[in-house]
């Protein structure tokens, strides 16, 4: 038998294809191809900015920044990657240094750069995400020149925090507000100014870009920062708080806001803020419940009879505030509440003495802090553009 004849139909007869063997082929990059890779990032740099990366502007930048410039000193790079230069990065002509002046130019990694930092402080060094921002968050400020407007109020902010006025509470992401005061490693700093240059969006591929902009940051050390807001609610969602707002002067606004107080002016009520002293297991878990209503007579007198009533879960209460309102319906101001606080209404049922059964509708879960910020916005005015969010316990834009 023709042994190359038998064989060939052995070849021939593989329904399988077991016997089509590929030539394994390696996924590892050569050295050229990672080059050439490595340009291109350089290239879709420029593509979505326009411009050359800079050696300022965060270190994944600074990475582009001077891998170009390590590109531009090398001719065989340059050679290597001429093909590929379709925006003319590498139509720069390497030049020997002249002058002092020449070197101080040329120092892509900013080994000469003329700042504070130490011998031993390590910069081009990658850092996690974390570190890196709270790194870039100090290396930003900078001396506040016109500090002298803001010292005293940072005075007075400390002072409302010792004395109790102020509390510090935890800050949420996406809660960053101008106007405001925060603290980030033991360091008082207001928040002066957030210009939104990034609204929030969707990219065509689905991927979510979400709202950003530039802000004005004033420490109370004397310097400023104009971190992005994005990065420093980072950092106040890792080692932050928010400083409340003072509890005296938010009622004095809130006395101001709707009325001009003379001795002749009657009250018209208050408007109060209750927590339940309920031993009950369903109602004593509840972080964050409390009754905000309305009352014509004294809160005290309005309650003393509280473990009576299934309006106030058939328990004694504390008082936590008390608003005392003039010339204005408080009736509308209990009403703007609770619809802003209705998602996160308590729905539980409660019976009275005779066993009858009631729903009481006064019960919100939502922190006492953000409670008086919602009773801030409403005196100034910007509650239409502020909504709860129950799930995260916070206020957000609509």
């Amino acid at each position: 038998m023709d042994k190359d004849k038998k064989l060939q139909e052995i070849l021939d007869n593989d329904p399988l294809g077991l016997l089509n063997v590929k030539p394994s082929t390696s996924p590892a990059r050569n050295e050229d191809e990672r080059l050439v890779a490595s340009f291109q990032e350089i290239n879709e740099f420029f593509e979505q900015n326009k411009r050359e990366p800079k050696a300022d502007n965060g270190i994944q930048e600074h990475q582009l920044f001077s891998r170009l410039n390590s590109i531009r000193v090398n001719p065989t790079k340059m050679e290597m990657l001429k093909s590929h230069d379709i925006h003319g990065l590498l139509s720069i002509e390497p030049k020997e240094p002249l002058s002092i002046d020449d070197i101080m130019e040329n120092d892509p990694l900013g080994l000469l750069d003329d700042d504070t930092a130490g011998l031993f402080e390590l910069k081009n060094i990658k850092p996690s995400e974390k570190s890196r921002a709270e790194t870039d968050f100090v290396a930003r400020r900078k001396p506040c020149k016109d500090f002298s407007k803001y010292e005293s109020l940072f005075k007075s902010v400390q002072k409302d925090l010792k004395e109790g006025k102020r509390k510090l509470i935890e800050f949420k992401l996406g809660n960053l507000r101008q106007g405001a005061y925060y603290v980030h490693n033991g360091i008082l700093f207001f928040v002066e100014k957030i210009e939104i240059t990034k609204k929030e969006h969707y990219k065509p591929d689905g991927t979510r870009v979400r709202e950003d902009g530039r802000t004005r940051c004033i420490f109370e050390n004397g310097t400023e920062s104009n971190m992005l807001k994005r990065s420093i609610e980072k950092l106040l969602y890792a080692n932050g708080q928010v400083v409340t707002e003072n509890a005296n002067q938010t009622n004095e606004d809130f006395t101001n806001k709707f009325n001009n107080i003379t001795d002749e002016d009657e009250e018209a009520g208050f408007i109060y803020i209750l927590k339940s002293k309920s031993d009950k297991k369903e109602i004593k878990e509840i972080p964050n419940l409390f009754k905000i209503g309305f009352s014509k007579t004294t809160v005290e007198d309005r309650v003393k009879n509280a473990f009576q009533e299934p309006t106030y879960l058939m328990a004694d209460v504390r008082i936590v505030m008390a608003y005392k309102c003039y010339n204005m319906n408080p009736q509308k101001l209990e009403q703007l509440l609770h619809n802003f606080f209705g998602n996160s209404c308590l729905n539980i049922d409660v019976f009275d003495k005779d066993g009858n059964r009631h729903t009481p509708r006064e019960w919100f879960i939502a922190p006492l802090a953000i409670i008086e910020q919602a009773i801030h916005y409403i005196i100034s005015g910007d509650i239409i553009y502020y909504k709860y969010d129950s799930t995260n316990e916070e206020i957000i834009e609509r």
